[in-house]
C-alpha cells in the first residue's frame, strides 16, 4: 500500500471480477472465431458438421472453453448417427 492510501477492503475482490469477466469475454470470443473457422474448413471439405453461433455457443465457448467448444462438435457429430 502506498504512503497516504487508506485501505479500502474490496478492491482485491473488484479486481477478481474484473479478471473473470475479462477472461469469460476473450474466451468466449475466441470460441465464436474458432467455431466460424472450423465452421469454414468443414464446409470447404464437404463435411457437413456445423454448429451455429449463438448465445448458447457463446456461453459454452465462455464458460468451459475449448473442451467446450469440441463438446458442442461432438454432439453435432453424435446427432449425425
Amino acid at each position: 500500500m502506498e504512503k497516504g492510501e487508506k485501505n479500502r477492503g474490496g478492491g482485491r475482490v473488484k479486481e477478481r471480477g474484473i479478471e473473470m469477466v475479462v477472461n469469460f469475454l476473450v474466451r468466449a470470443i475466441l470460441g465464436a472465431a474458432l467455431i466460424f473457422f472450423v465452421n469454414q474448413f468443414l464446409d470447404s471439405q464437404e463435411i457437413s458438421v456445423a454448429v451455429g453461433l449463438n448465445p448458447i455457443t457463446f456461453l459454452t465457448g465462455g464458460i468451459l472453453g475449448l473442451p467446450g467448444i469440441a463438446l458442442l462438435y461432438g454432439i453435432v457429430c453424435w446427432q449425425i448417427l
